[in-house]
């Protein structure tokens, strides 16, 4: 590689890692206990589980559900109902003072059986909320989430040219070399690259689905403009169904059940909500595979006629989001999966650590025994 060509990549690497280091090192960091968040959950005690009962108890409709749940906050509305993934026997309803997005919330779990309150958990507060927010958007909302997806694209810039410097670097070595005997810097300098070099597919697919991720509120929105408003158009001008005309939710959910056949419930938009219309209630289904899991499918049904109005497959751009949501997290594979995604999280975090101590250390002189690409190589990371 000439060495005008070098002297570019080298600028290109050194600034766009110097602008995202610690911004990275602190989604390392929170992101790290999230790929733990239920187990986590369960050692604090702030898991909900339903009480066992035989297989065969009825469960109480849907409405009874939301009833129960909205008494214990009259003043509130329920935006969202949800059950978990691996339990038909709880029901999560989300209340808000009005029908707007808003962090504003409270929880509700609901015995699907019993039609009994279980808890009322505090997703707001606590260990792992603090984790989620300043892993997703700083504590920002919808700013914060950008200028973290910014700096997502900055990792992958860092990556490709570390990526294209490293060739150039190792020719005279052998790969996976570090040169402990000579100075400290040089030696962190040879961990850097080579553990940057074992990470380095993980931390790109990490790096690229969180900054997808980042995308979610802007893509949701257009989708809801783009598609939406065409399904919709039927309804255009015509008044909001009060409460008292509206058909049982329970109906509902049966109707959206039988327009998604071998697919289970994933959560509940009630009219009004953003992820719904003024007019339906939008079922989200999901399939019943590790993969297809993550995959949802709306079903719009009317709000006073209980009937299914449309279930528009998602659009690739949702896809892509919702697929890089289980390969950010790691949470796809079980125990082994989330295992791997730690110390891999662990090995980034030394990487991007050494990269910061490269940096600081700047002042310090290399080897002078190294061949030019490595100096450069060296001044470039620092």
């Amino acid at each position: 590689m000439q060495s005008s060509t070098l002297k570019r990549w080298s600028w290109v690497h050194k600034w766009s890692s110097i602008v995202c280091t610690a911004f990275m090192l602190l989604l390392c960091v929170t992101g790290l206990p999230l790929i733990f968040h239920h187990e986590i959950g369960h050692l604090l005690g702030t898991e909900v589980e339903a009480p066992p009962m035989p297989n065969s108890t009825q469960r109480v409709s849907l409405d009874r559900v939301l009833e129960v749940a909205h008494a214990q906050h009259p003043d509130r509305v329920v935006q969202f109902a949800s059950q978990p993934e691996d339990s038909t026997d709880l029901w999560f309803v989300t209340l808000t003072p009005t029908l707007d997005p808003t962090d504003d919330f409270r929880s509700v779990a609901v015995d699907a059986r019993t039609g009994e309150v279980l808890a009322q958990p505090r997703f707001d507060e606590g260990f792992i909320w603090v984790m989620f927010k300043l892993h997703v958007d700083l504590f920002a909302g919808l700013p914060g989430k950008l200028f973290l997806g910014l700096m997502g694209l900055l990792l992958l810039v860092a990556i490709v040219s570390g990526v294209v410097l490293y060739g150039p670097f190792m020719r005279k070595l052998e790969f996976g070399t570090v040169r402990r005997g000579r100075q400290p810097r040089l030696k962190w300098l040879d961990l850097h690259n080579v553990l940057g070099v074992v990470t380095l597919m993980w931390l790109f697919v990490v790096g690229a689905t969180g900054m997808i991720n980042t995308w979610a509120d802007l893509l949701i929105k257009y989708w809801q403009h783009d598609q939406l408003t065409t399904l919709l158009a039927p309804y255009q001008g015509q008044p909001v169904v009060p409460h008292a005309e509206r058909a049982p939710v329970q109906r509902a959910l049966e109707a959206a059940s039988r327009q998604a056949p071998g697919m289970n419930l994933s959560f509940i938009a009630f009219a009004g909500t953003a992820f719904s219309s003024p007019h339906h209630t939008t079922f989200f289904m999901r399939g019943n595979q590790p993969l297809t899991s993550r995959l949802l499918q709306p079903v719009l049904v009317d709000v006073r006629t209980a009937e299914v109005t449309a279930a528009p497959p998602l659009p690739w751009y949702l896809a892509a989001l919702q697929l890089s949501q289980p390969l950010h997290f790691g949470d796809y594979g079980g125990r082994p999966m989330q295992i791997l995604w730690a110390l891999l999280d662990i090995v980034s975090i030394v990487v991007l650590g050494s990269g910061l101590y490269l940096w600081l250390r700047k002042g310090q002189p290399a080897a002078v025994t190294e061949d030019s690409a490595a100096v450069q190589e060296a001044r470039a990371i620092s």
